[in-house]
């Protein structure tokens, strides 16, 4: 696993428990889905779900937002499928869904790593062919933004939605007091961490975002050291209705990403 950036300022007890809200919820998987487990330390394993359109399709391992749980896409996945024409591999974080342990920075970053092996063993054994890319909501950027800095000869592109550039800028919006994060570096993780990938990406983002506004994807957007890259706005949608505010945008947007000429377009 590549080396960890020191994440050890945001694991103070006080700072986990403003970030991160860990639902126990989860249910038994529909029938166009299978669950998995990929251990991740000791004898804690975090619970995925793997949303499968089509083998021959190109597959989004997607980290999803605070507030929510691999069980939250059973409805959500096959809009994924139908519209844009992919699979859905979505992973909880510790102490989310049926996952083990209990969430922190350090370990969600850390997790992520082994996440994306145990991710493509999965489509090793099950002869998936598509290509595959990475995406995270809100959150979900950290880990996104993580594996597309260290696999970019294994992915095939980034794609952010409602993610944020600066960890200091979100905490202090939050209420955190400034003062006592810690930080040094204003950019720290995700505006850091972009400017080393030169993949094709694609953020997507709220109008009126009130919890990750608007500047946050535009920081991102220019700083990311790639040439093949897009911003779409979402016009009148806010964090937690962006996809439900205008569906054809969003999984438009995705679809042509994922299926760009140069890649072959649709199967």
């Amino acid at each position: 696993m590549p080396q960890q950036d020191d994440y050890s300022a945001l694991d103070r007890p006080e700072l986990v428990q403003f970030v991160f809200y860990p639902r126990r919820d989860h249910t038994s998987p529909p029938s166009n889905a299978i669950d998995y487990f990929v251990a991740v330390e000791g004898a804690i394993s975090i619970s995925c779900r793997f949303y499968v359109h089509d083998k021959n399709s190109p597959t989004i391992l997607f980290f999803h937002g605070n507030g929510e749980v691999v069980s939250d896409y059973d409805y959500i996945a096959p809009i994924y499928g139908s519209q844009a024409g992919v699979n859905l591999f979505v992973a909880d974080y510790r102490g989310y869904g049926a996952s083990g342990g209990r969430p922190s920075f350090s370990s969600m970053v850390a997790d992520s790593h082994r996440i994306f092996e145990g991710f493509s063993a999965i489509l090793r054994d099950g002869n998936h062919s598509g290509r595959v890319f990475v995406m995270g909501r809100s959150l979900g950027s950290v880990s996104a933004i993580e594996l597309a800095s260290c696999y970019q000869d294994r992915v095939s592109g980034l794609i952010i939605e409602s993610g944020f550039a600066s960890t200091v800028r979100l905490m202090t919006r939050l209420g955190f007091p400034k003062d006592l994060l810690g930080i040094k570096d204003f950019g720290f993780p995700n505006l850091s961490k972009i400017r080393t990938v030169a993949l094709p990406t694609l953020i997507i983002h709220a109008e009126h975002d009130s919890l990750i506004p608007l500047e946050e994807a535009e920081d991102l957007f220019q700083n990311v050291a790639t040439e093949e890259k897009r911003l779409v706005i979402i016009p009148e949608a806010d964090h937690n209705d962006i996809m439900m505010a205008d569906m054809p945008t969003y999984f438009r947007a995705i679809e042509e990403f994922v299926f760009r000429p140069d890649r072959g377009g649709r199967p």
